[in-house]
């Protein structure tokens, strides 16, 4: 697969071409599914999504919600993104369901309250965090999302933004900070 391959494709895509999508799940799939499984590893191992579901779950919002794409690079962007918010609903759902779900919330002592916070609400407090930081800080946001949820490296964020790798790292250095700052508020 190469870059203009995908570009072509995501190009077809754009202009509505029926037989587009069909040519480019077998192209983009397999580096897809090891970005699924690179998310998938930091979840528990009783997680109920598995990366192929966490995949087909992406690419159907990303392809079925009639987006449109500037590159190959853009695509996985917005593919890592549609992965976070996949994610981020299901600790949301699992959260709800072991606060009770729909049924009616009763008070109890504050010595019965657990202190630490579990792995969804760590989870739940990050989006909020990077919400935050893609409001004050778009360029960064967007490193941190190839960065974190991509896995690419600093030069190839840097690359996929249009940006110098020095600049990349100052981006990459500052959002650190920032996010640890704002986790730490919650």
């Amino acid at each position: 697969m190469t870059n203009s391959d995908v570009t072509q494709i995501l190009g077809a895509l754009e202009r509505g071409e029926a037989h587009a999508s069909d040519h480019l799940l077998p192209l983009v799939y397999e580096e897809l599914r090891k970005l699924a499984a690179a998310k998938m590893s930091h979840e528990k191992v009783e997680h109920t999504l598995q990366p192929t579901a966490l995949v087909h779950e992406a690419y159907m919002r990303l392809v079925g919600g009639g987006g449109s794409w500037e590159n190959r690079g853009h695509f996985f962007a917005a593919a890592a993104e549609a992965m976070r918010r996949i994610l981020i609903e299901e600790a949301r759902r699992r959260a709800s369901l072991k606060r009770g779900g729909n049924h009616t919330i009763v008070a109890l002592q504050e010595d019965l309250l657990w202190k630490s916070k579990d792995e969804n609400e760590s989870l739940l407090a990050l989006d909020e965090a990077l919400t935050r930081l893609e409001k004050a800080d778009p360029d960064s946001y967007k490193l941190v999302m190839l960065r974190y949820f991509s896995g690419l490296t600093v030069d190839e964020a840097a690359q996929s933004l249009g940006i110098s790798s020095r600049t990349a790292k100052r981006y990459w250095s500052f959002a650190r900070a920032w996010l640890q700052r704002e986790i730490e508020r919650q």
